[in-house]
């Protein structure tokens, strides 16, 4: 049973940085994509970044450029750092895994973490 938990969220001011990280448990790491996405309040669930198995990246246009997904194989662990953040990004962030998928749609992954709340202050 895979397990995700998130970490390193909070409050920044607009320009700032964070660093998100998600602990995989459950099966080998190495075997899955890992993913983040996002929902802001009253807002649909939106894509932000993936890192596939050979370590592929893939953002949405909205992050690409300020943040940065990485997988840290000694930690079992996927990172997310976040830099010139705007207010636009708050939204609770969920880390994702898939033993295949690693697009933009949340329904075809099949593990999802909790969530961490990220705030922007402008």
């Amino acid at each position: 049973q895979v397990q995700l938990v998130e970490s390193g969220g909070g409050l920044v001011q607009a320009g700032g940085s964070l660093r998100l990280s998600c602990a995989f448990s459950g099966r080998p790491f190495s075997t899955y994509v890992m993913g983040w996405f996002r929902q802001a309040p009253g807002k649909e669930r939106e894509f932000v970044a993936s890192i596939s198995k050979p370590e592929l990246t893939y953002y949405s246009d909205s992050v690409k450029g300020r943040f940065t997904i990485s997988r840290d194989a000694a930690k079992n662990s996927a990172n997310l750092q976040m830099n010139n953040l705007r207010p636009e990004d708050s939204a609770v962030y969920y880390c994702v895994a898939d033993a295949t998928y690693y697009g933009p749609l949340g329904h075809m992954y099949n593990h999802w973490g909790q969530g961490t709340q990220v705030t922007v202050s402008s």
